[in-house]
């Protein structure tokens, strides 16, 4: 199988032994899990809302990288420490996604996360 690793500057590096993303033959792209860090690679902040807002800029840093959009994202795999964020997680996507371009996205509660963040999401997107 071909793989390309995919590395950018325009979000936080990896932080253990992992490439941000990689794009598979057939022109689908995955990208490691996004915490919110900020390019530092210092948490956000505490906010819930803040952490969301972040790792999704983090998704699209990406995604310009590879000179994409949110529009190519096919599937959101979403990591919550606390369910009970899930109608904030809601309200950030339906202003974050347009509405013809909302992803098929699966949220699971965990443990705990990296850094004690609160959201990790990974995305899978086209990248033909």
């Amino acid at each position: 199988m071909n793989k390309v690793i995919i590395s950018t500057n325009k979000s936080p590096k990896a932080i253990g032994p992992y490439s941000q993303a990689i794009k598979v033959q057939g022109g689908i792209t995955f990208t490691s899990g996004q915490i919110p860090l900020n390019l530092d690679g210092n948490l956000v902040s505490e906010n819930f809302e803040k952490q969301v807002y972040q790792v999704l800029k983090n998704i699209n840093g990406i995604l310009e990288e590879r000179d994409k959009s949110l529009s190519d994202i096919v599937k959101l795999t979403v990591f919550l420490v606390d369910l009970s964020n899930f109608d904030i997680l809601n309200k950030v996507f339906e202003k974050y996604f347009k509405n013809d371009s909302f992803p098929a996205r699966s949220v699971v509660e965990v443990s705990k996360l990296p850094k004690n963040s609160q959201v990790e999401i990974e995305a899978i997107f086209n990248d033909n």
